[in-house]
C-alpha cells in the first residue's frame, strides 16, 4: 500500500498548461503502475493516463493524446501529469492512482484496477 498526495492544481485559462505532481509514500514504488483519473463535476471518475514501472510503457485516453504528457520520478517516489492546451471540459478534480506491487507491469484504464488513491487536486479550465 502507498499514500498518495497530489499537487499543483490550480486556475488555468482555456490554451494554458498545468503540472501535476504526485508524492508517494512506500519502499517498493518503482513496481507499481501508477495513473490520474479526473471526475468532472455531475460525471463519472474517467481514466487520463498511466505509466509503468520504469516510464517506458505509457497509455493515455484519446482524449489527452498529445497533450498531456505521464512521467516518473522512481528516485523521488513521484509521478508528474504535464497538462497543455486545456480546456474548459477538462475542469476536474485529478486523482493520483496506484496499483501494485506488481509481478508484472499491467497498464489498466480501470479504476478498479488500482487500489491507492490520493485526495484529488482541482483543476479549473476558465473560457
Amino acid at each position: 500500500q502507498v499514500q498518495l498526495e497530489e499537487s499543483g492544481g490550480g486556475l488555468v485559462q482555456a490554451g494554458g498548461s498545468l503540472r501535476l505532481s504526485c508524492a508517494a509514500s512506500g519502499h517498493t514504488f518503482s513496481r507499481y503502475t501508477m495513473a490520474w483519473f479526473r471526475q468532472a463535476p455531475g460525471k463519472e471518475r474517467e481514466f487520463v493516463a498511466a505509466i509503468g514501472w520504469s516510464g517506458g510503457s505509457t497509455n493515455y485516453a484519446d482524449s489527452v493524446k498529445g497533450r498531456f504528457t505521464i512521467s516518473r520520478d522512481n528516485a523521488k517516489n513521484a509521478v508528474y501529469l504535464q497538462m497543455n492546451s486545456l480546456k474548459p471540459e477538462e475542469t476536474a478534480v485529478y486523482y493520483c492512482a496506484a496499483d501494485g506491487p506488481q509481478a508484472i507491469v499491467k497498464l489498466s484504464i480501470f479504476l478498479r484496477a488500482y487500489d491507492d488513491w490520493g485526495q484529488g487536486a482541482q483543476v479549473t479550465v476558465s473560457s
